[in-house]
């Protein structure tokens, strides 16, 4: 049998990875996909927590813009936030009918549907060997997913940030776009940053950078690619 060679991971996905096919809202096969590999990987011991993005429902800035509404960049930003709260419920609904003890935790407070973020009891909830799943981002406007996800495993000790892709890894371009785009196996976080690669945001980068934690960039369409980040398989691109 395998064995992890990560004792506590924080799992970043975004909202387009919930989406699956769909155009928007959320895909139930995708939901159910990542259930099972969490399950997977709860077998070998690892503390699961889960930071959720909101783009499959509302974007930000990006879709105040797109849509041409007038709109404040805070208020756009919250609704974002809210999003990403309505994703997490929907992933621990699925999480608990195969039987995965989860807790969502808001840095919004929405007591009647999530607790509120508190960090030590987070810790607590994953030492019970519950998986936590932190929505709301940080719960200011201005600051991404990505740069809440680095937050939070700096704050519950994680070992690394797993970030869940379409693509198998990082690359110079956009490889669904750009044909020749070529694949980094290993990266530095002063060179995600110098070449503008497209990882998580810099402020997210810097956090990671500055606490050396490792960020593993891998394809969330492949089932059982977590299991296989997780016990050490070279798959994806490694930031560290």
């Amino acid at each position: 049998m395998k064995h992890s060679v990560y004792k506590r991971i924080v799992l970043k996905l975004s909202g387009e990875a919930l989406q699956g096919r769909k155009l928007h809202g959320i895909d139930n096969s995708v939901l159910i996909s990542i259930s099972r590999q969490i399950k997977e990987i709860k077998k070998l011991g690892v503390d699961v927590a889960i930071v959720l993005g909101g783009g499959n429902i509302f974007r930000g800035q990006e879709n105040t813009e797109s849509l041409g509404l007038d709109m404040d960049r805070s208020v756009a930003d919250y609704m974002g936030m809210l999003a990403t709260v309505i994703n997490g419920l929907a992933l621990q609904n699925v999480l608990e009918k195969i039987k995965i003890p989860t807790r969502v935790m808001t840095a919004i407070e929405i007591q009647r549907v999530a607790e509120p973020y508190i960090r030590r009891k987070a810790i607590r909830h994953l030492e019970k060997g519950r998986v936590v799943i932190f929505v709301a981002g940080t719960g200011n406007p201005y600051f991404t997913t990505d740069t809440a996800a680095a937050l939070r495993a700096m704050e519950i000790h994680a070992d690394a940030i797993l970030k869940a892709t379409r693509v198998d890894g990082v690359y110079s371009a956009d490889p669904l776009k750009v044909k020749n785009a070529r694949k980094f196996d290993e990266l530095k976080y002063i060179d995600v940053l110098k070449k503008g690669l497209k990882v998580m945001d810099a402020t997210a980068i810097s956090l990671c950078m500055d606490n050396k934690l490792p960020i593993l960039v891998f394809n969330l369409n492949k089932e059982g690619n977590i299991k296989r980040v997780i016990t050490g398989e070279k798959i994806g691109t490694v930031v560290r």
